[in-house]
């Protein structure tokens, strides 16, 4: 919220889109660019939209782009960067599967970068047929403050993501360094006043409130479901259900990719998938993908892709009711949904391209070994 309001992730925006002004859609690949440094530390799904809504949805609408395509833009750049590395879901689907991080890390690399360039070309595409965007003045050369506006984003992130790293805080705590930062480097580029001030510490608590609320409910859901033993009775059904090796799968997938349109990833990975991978721990993929290891973790990088195609499914895509609910009143529902069909389509291309071709999940990995 500090970076949004205090004009930082506008000026990094302007910049960048005033560097790629000649290539059709600047401004919603600009937005994925702040994506993939922005939801990677926010962590969470409704986290990682709502601040990305606020932070740039108003400025795609200033510039003339239709609601349905800057919420696309919005919904691809979130749902994105919460499975890029190092985002907090990696830790957890690592663990899940016994890999090590770094073997998880590599195994999102190629289908997000795959997936990007899917999303850059889309929204060149939409950007021929869109409006001319409102240039936002910009230097003619480069100077300290368009350097900022550059750096100061990337420094903030840089801060999360190196306290992570270096294990001198965990992800949660990282979260209030990036804070910090952000307060820097606003203390650097615009007068504090308390106006601003509170206006921030309100719109956090909003957000926040917002986050703990689905999750509170999600919890809820779950803590009934195991109390009636539902975690026994699923595994119980899936082997009674022998549908083969690729049945199996298939059925899993299907199952997590409808848990995600109603809860985070966090109550998945942590409660929902250890029932399944039990089952799928037994089936043998050795001849389409190869070696155990490779094997987990081409199926960490499907349960990444599955979880992130869910969260922007309609009509119950978990990342679209934190878009809505960040979106200023002009945007409705049905805007949003028309805005994600094209971005679920696109990852359900690389999901079925992870599929049947392994070794974009693999490659990376097991090069390292």
């Amino acid at each position: 919220v500090i970076l949004a309001r205090s004009g930082q992730i506008e000026s990094f925006m302007g910049t960048l889109s005033h560097l790629l002004r000649r290539v059709p859609g600047s401004l919603p690949i600009t937005v994925l660019v702040v994506g993939i440094l922005i939801a990677p530390s926010a962590g969470l799904i409704g986290a990682a939209v709502g601040t990305l809504t606020i932070a740039t949805l108003p400025t795609l609408l200033a510039q003339r782009y239709s609601a349905s395509v800057a919420t696309s833009a919005v919904a691809a750049a979130g749902t994105l960067g919460v499975i890029l590395p190092p985002a907090v879901m990696l830790f957890f689907l690592a663990d899940l599967a016994e890999l090590p991080i770094l073997e998880t890390f590599t195994g999102v690399l190629l289908p997000a970068g795959l997936l990007f360039a899917l999303y850059v070309v889309y929204f060149v595409i939409r950007g021929r047929s869109a409006p001319a965007e409102v240039q936002i003045p910009q230097p003619t050369r480069l100077t300290l403050k368009s350097m900022i506006s550059i750096l100061g984003p990337i420094f903030v992130v840089g801060a999360v993501l190196a306290s992570i790293a270096t294990g001198w805080a965990t992800p949660t705590q990282s979260g209030a360094i990036g804070a910090f930062a952000a307060f820097c480097m606003m203390i650097l580029t615009r007068p504090l006043t308390w106006n601003l001030y509170k206006k921030i510490c309100v719109e956090t608590a909003t957000i926040v409130a917002m986050v703990f609320l689905i999750i509170l409910a999600a919890n809820a859901f779950t803590l009934v479901f195991r109390v009636l033993d539902g975690d026994e009775m699923v595994e119980g059904f899936l082997f009674a259900l022998n549908l083969g090796t690729w049945g199996t799968l298939l059925f899993v997938l299907a199952v997590v990719f409808i848990l995600g349109f109603f809860i985070d990833w966090l109550e998945i990975v942590v409660i929902s998938l250890p029932l399944f991978m039990p089952v799928l721990v037994d089936l043998d993929f050795s001849q389409h993908v190869g070696s155990p290891l490779m094997i987990n973790v081409w199926l960490a990088t499907l349960f990444a892709l599955v979880l992130q195609t869910s969260f922007v499914t309609p009509p119950f895509g978990f990342a679209l009711f934190f878009l809505r609910g960040s979106a200023p009143p002009g945007v409705s529902m049905a805007d949003i949904y028309r805005g994600a069909v094209p971005i679920v389509g696109l990852q359900l291309v690389v999901l079925a391209l992870v599929l049947l071709f392994p070794w974009l999940a693999t490659a990376i990995a097991s090069g390292l070994r």
